[in-house]
């Protein structure tokens, strides 16, 4: 509801919207469209809704015309299932205005395809169009509003929705009763390929077998009708009749064939609630967006569903193939298409946010850098100055505050956590560190709860403007800012809360030092700073 109110305040705005709706499959995506779409054919505007594959198209062509069939709203298919005859017809109807609502796939990019008023461009499934799709759409999108549907957005996309070039609205709720999906990475195994079919079929449901190659997919499909003999097989691909597609699709559907081996043509938005089972065979060629999309294909209703990611026997991973599985594998519970989406920003890198490319890291200037410039130049751009984000906060005390090497023994993990307590801007975040800490390694140790409370002291002190808090041999120097904004009415109240042992001293007009001289400084004692940082924050 949140994402429905945020898309049409966005809608009603002066600005062209420009919204990142990411959710995971089945979470809700098509209906925030749908409202969207329907608000602005209300307006007498007209929508184009752009999807990857022309059997989504299909699909949320009846969804739409299902949803809207008691309004009087015109809705057109425009995809190679449709004759010359018939696109030329809705293209000549699109430029009269006549039709309200347009879905299609790559055709809607075409020379010939003009409006009399389009309002909306609908983008499903960013991460399947290319970038000379992606060029045309940016010249559509120069005055109308865009809406932009994915699960698992590509880096480009996500990094320029978190520094801020692009809104974006998270859908993380669950749908009532769904359930993780099972996820198993493994050789590819003919055995366990049996198992797993005839399982599925003995409960009822029916199978996709994802097998990415076209010109051999008839041999492979003939193998698993021998593995299984009791079974309906049938194959689909892209490149097929369109009649036949259609037939084999509506077969599937209506449960009349057990499993359907198919190339990647399934990997968007197909949505049989009957198909629990999937098999991917070759993952490792695969993307991470694209293998989380497929799983995303299972897990449709409230049955468990399983997910068996398959690799040549005996065959050597790439490292970034290796770490693609490990990341499918690691994120199963609902609602991760963000991380994935985060872990492959980590994997590929940002790319460029002006040219053609869609990964990469910037090479010339370092990525961390890169950010801090694309960020100042986004605030310039709003008006806004950098404030906090232009300065780092230094925590440097006589405390002992690591991770032991008995309590993450795996040097990989012990790396990984110490990144991520890094990144860790506020209390709520350090609880959820603590928290799966616990969870997942037992009791935390005194150094590592040091190192949680520094981290925790450290957002507080950031907030504050401090740049730097050390403690020494009895003294505790916090250092402000040069230009923080102090409340100075507000001292008194610190003073009283602290006592004799602080004193405020200014070295120069360029820095302010706020010296706590206490004897004997130890723990105790720094962890007054802590609550001293919480005083001064409210003042």
């Amino acid at each position: 509801m949140a994402a429905v109110e945020d898309t049409k305040r966005d809608m009603e705005s002066d600005k062209i919207m420009d919204r990142l709706i990411c959710g995971d499959v089945g979470y809700g995506k098509t209906e925030i469209a749908l409202r969207a779409a329907f608000k602005a054919v209300s307006e007498s505007k007209q929508v184009a809704v752009l999807v990857p594959t022309t059997i989504l198209a299909n699909q949320h062509y009846s969804t739409f015309v299902q949803r809207m069939k008691n309004f009087p709203v015109r809705i057109e298919l425009l995809s190679r299932f449709k004759t010359s005859a018939e696109q030329k017809k809705i293209i000549e109807e699109l430029k009269k205005g006549m039709v309200d609502i347009v879905i299609g796939t790559h055709r809607l990019l075409s020379n010939d395809v003009e409006y009399k008023d389009l309002g909306l461009l609908v983008v499903d499934e960013e991460q399947r169009f290319g970038v000379t799709h992606k060029e045309k759409i940016k010249k559509i999108k120069e005055n109308v509003d865009v809406l932009t549907l994915t699960a698992t957005p590509i880096p480009r996309t996500l990094h320029m929705s978190l520094v801020g070039i692009r809104d974006m609205s998270v859908l993380e709720e669950a749908p009532a009763e769904r359930l993780p999906i099972q996820t198993f990475v493994c050789e590819f195994n003919e055995e366990m390929v049996r198992e797993a079919i005839v399982r599925e079929l003995s409960r009822g449901g029916q199978v996709y077998y994802v097998y990415n190659r076209v010109n051999t997919i008839a041999d492979a499909t003939a193998k698993i009708k021998e593995l299984v003999p009791e079974a309906n097989v049938e194959y689909a691909h892209g490149q097929m009749d369109k009649k036949d597609l259609e037939d084999i699709m509506i077969d599937f559907v209506n449960g009349d064939i057990d499993v359907l081996v198919s190339t990647t043509i399934i990997e968007t938005g197909l949505d049989i609630s009957n198909v629990n089972t999937i098999i991917i065979h070759d993952s490792d060629k695969m993307g991470l967006s694209q293998l989380y999309q497929l799983r995303g294909r299972v897990g449709r209703s409230t049955r468990t569903a399983y997910a068996f990611l398959m690799y040549r026997r005996d065959k050597m991973l790439k490292e970034v193939a290796e770490k693609r599985l490990e990341a499918i594998r690691e994120f199963t519970e609902l609602g991760s298409g963000f991380k994935i989406a985060m872990r492959d920003l980590e994997i590929r890198g940002a790319g460029n946010m002006l040219g053609h490319r869609q990964s990469g890291h910037m090479e010339a200037v370092g990525y961390d850098l890169y950010c801090k410039m694309l960020n100042e130049a986004v605030m310039a751009r709003k008006g806004l100055t950098a404030g906090e984000a232009e300065f780092n906060t230094k925590i440097d005390l006589d405390v002992d505050a690591f991770i032991p090497g008995d309590y993450i023994v795996n040097e990989v993990q012990k790396l990984d956590i110490y990144k991520r307590i890094s990144a860790l801007s506020d209390d709520d975040e350090v609880e959820e560190m603590e928290e799966e800490l616990k969870d997942r390694f037992g009791t935390i140790p005194p150094p590592a709860k040091n190192l949680l409370t520094i981290t925790r002291l450290k957002g507080i002190a950031h907030k504050v403007f401090a740049t730097e808090v050390t403690g020494r041999r009895g003294l505790i120097t916090v250092v402000m800012k040069a230009d923080a904004s102090v409340r100075v009415e507000g001292i008194p109240d610190v003073m009283l809360e602290m006592g004799k042992g602080l004193h405020f001293y200014s070295k120069s007009t360029r820095m302010r030092r706020i010296f706590l001289s206490i004897q004997g400084f130890s723990w105790n004692v720094w962890k007054e700073t802590y609550v001293i940082m919480k005083v001064w924050n409210k003042t």
